[in-house]
């Protein structure tokens, strides 16, 4: 059971956030994913917890919430899905510049 917490100030850290949700129950791990080019918090986290009776709890109450200044967004995360790699330059449909012989 995965919880989407999104709206994050960007000094909230793992023990903020473990400390607001095991109110709730228990929690299994919080991932706060981070910029890779600045190193900074990108402002949304997730939290696993071990039962989705205590995932809803927390929803419930925390979803709307002011925390650290920020209105909370918290609700259950979605899987992730496939990207298409993004543009780039080259191949049939994407532009590469160069002489076509047209």
């Amino acid at each position: 059971m995965t919880v989407y917490v999104g709206n994050l100030s960007y000094n909230a850290t793992q023990e903020d956030l473990n400390e607001v949700f095991k109110e709730y129950g228990s929690v299994k791990r919080i991932q706060l994913p981070v910029d890779r080019e600045t190193g900074r918090m990108r402002g949304f986290a997730f939290v696993e917890m071990s039962d989705e009776a205590e995932e809803d709890a927390a929803i419930e109450d925390l979803d709307g919430a002011e925390w650290m200044g920020r209105t909370l967004k918290v609700n259950k995360a979605r899987p992730r899905t496939e990207r298409k790699p993004s543009g780039g330059r080259g191949g049939w449909n994407g532009g590469g510049g160069g002489d076509r012989g047209y």
